[in-house]
């Protein structure tokens, strides 16, 4: 496992368009997310720093959709080398997590790359013009460091762009495995 520190993208960047099947089958294309800000979250099954957040995150999803906000997750791990990444594996996931936010396979993993998507778990936040508003992790907390894992750095970025406030100044980097890349670059 490789220690890896999200890349921190600049502020107000698009929100790269993307078009990837769930794991129900159907394709979700990011034409089709109309709710009032996006969250779209790099993931994979294997990672421990994704295991350790997997409850924040089940539960931040439904309170972000019931807040009209689009959740999305994308697993870009290279799964011929990582089989527990596999697709079938993404679909017992969602179920032994509860997630109800659709759960995407970027087999090519393109669209990581657009987002500048670098660990598991990552967060883009996008506002109603879909540009960048926040970027790092869910909250301090890290397998073993004991600090509480209540999602409270995404939730305040949340909080802040649905009260029309600047996006916050303080955003500290998502620390988790490295993305399993085909072809690193």
């Amino acid at each position: 496992m490789a220690l890896t520190e999200s890349k921190m993208i600049e502020l107000a960047t698009p929100m790269p368009s993307f078009k990837l099947k769930a794991t129900t089958g159907k394709m979700v294309d990011s034409s089709d997310l109309k709710g009032e800000a996006a969250l779209i979250c790099f993931i994979c099954n294997h990672c421990p720093y994704v295991k350790h957040i997997a409850s924040q995150l089940s539960q931040l999803g439904k309170d972000l959709q019931q807040k009209n906000i689009d959740v999305i997750a994308i697993n870009a791990n290279d799964t011929a080398a990582y089989p527990d990444d596999s697709f079938e594996n993404m679909t017992r996931e969602v179920i032994q997590r509860d997630y109800t936010f659709p759960y995407l396979f970027d087999e090519s993993q393109t669209i990581a790359r657009e987002f500048g998507a670098v660990c598991t778990p990552d967060f883009f936040l996008f506002g109603p013009d879909r540009k960048l508003y926040y970027r790092g992790q869910l909250d301090g907390s890290r397998p073993g460091n004991k600090v509480a894992n209540d999602g409270n750095d995404l939730r305040q970025a949340v909080t802040e762009l649905l009260a029309g406030r600047q996006p916050p100044t303080n955003q500290i980097p998502s620390i988790g495995c490295n993305i399993k890349w085909k072809n690193p670059q």
